[in-house]
């Protein structure tokens, strides 16, 4: 993917640009936050909300720890090039680290004579069913979680609610609704097309690994310039392997099959070697 789109963005002089994040059904604005150019580029190339933490200074993937990802259906740009729209699946529908759809919950009744600001929305879940509890003494993260206990298979489930909705969507509404407006050959020749760049990342990751054991003895700089590479690799082959995974969960959708079938079949085989399995199915 070409990067030459990236110049036309006004970054501020942080380096960084607003982006709102909106439902892409219901245009509801969930939350907004920052992003750098890495993390635009990333979303673009991952069709998920990659962040930067200016607390952190560090790149934040949506839902990388409570497992509420954003799936990204359409980036769109300002008139002055200097702020984000993403229209966005809210994986769990809750986008707001309190547990709540949106980090817009409180409306400011203006009825009385002072202006208060009033909880307008419910809290779906509780935070603490979502996050373990935080020992972070930093208050500007004081909220982010250590670890998720959303369960993938949770996450999966919720995947499969998305596709087949997106099967009955205008072609022109979703990404997922385009692909099957295409017909199944094109479904295929996604999953095709991502496991080459999976494959191609593995590749990356592995040549990252050569050259760190190639100079061991270079200057700290280097091994930082060193480590910069193999974690980006590393992350790269992780967003190319899930896109062969959700591609390849759109192809199954198209014939009604559910992620828990694939699963089923997983622990069917779980303590089964592989030489029985590849048995029992030549038998």
């Amino acid at each position: 993917m070409s990067n030459s789109w990236l110049d036309s963005v006004s970054f501020n002089k942080d380096g960084l640009i607003p982006a709102i994040a909106q439902d892409h059904d219901s245009n509801r604005v969930l939350m907004v936050a920052w992003m750098n150019r890495e993390a635009l580029q990333l979303t673009a190339k991952t069709k998920t909300a990659v962040y930067f933490s200016r607390s952190r200074q560090k790149l934040w993937h949506k839902g990388e720890t409570s497992g509420h990802t954003q799936i990204v259906h359409e980036i769109r740009l300002d008139c002055d090039a200097d702020v984000i729209v993403l229209k966005v699946t809210q994986i769990g529908g809750i986008a707001c680290h309190t547990g709540r759809e949106s980090c817009f919950y409180q409306r400011l009744d203006l009825s009385g004579e002072t202006p208060t600001w009033q909880t307008v929305d419910q809290v779906l879940k509780d935070p603490e069913e979502i996050y373990h509890a935080q020992d972070n003494q930093d208050p500007a993260i004081s909220t982010a979680p250590k670890k998720s206990i959303t369960s993938q298979a949770s996450i999966l489930q919720q995947l499969d609610a998305v596709l087949r909705d997106r099967k009955h969507a205008d072609a022109d509404s979703s990404y997922v609704a385009s692909l099957y407006a295409r017909g199944l050959n094109k479904i295929l020749e996604k999953v095709g097309e991502e496991t080459v760049e999976a494959i191609i990342a593995a590749k990356d990751l592995a040549q990252c690994q050569n050259n760190a054991s190639d100079q061991k003895a270079e200057i700290d700089a280097d091994k930082n310039t060193d480590k910069n590479a193999f974690d980006n690799a590393r992350h790269d082959l992780i967003y190319e392997v899930a896109d062969v995974w959700f591609h390849s969960l759109v192809g199954l959708a198209w014939f009604d099959i559910a992620s828990d079938d694939v699963v089923d079949e997983l622990g069917r085989r779980f303590g089964l070697s592989g030489l029985e399995e590849k048995a029992s199915r030549s038998a």
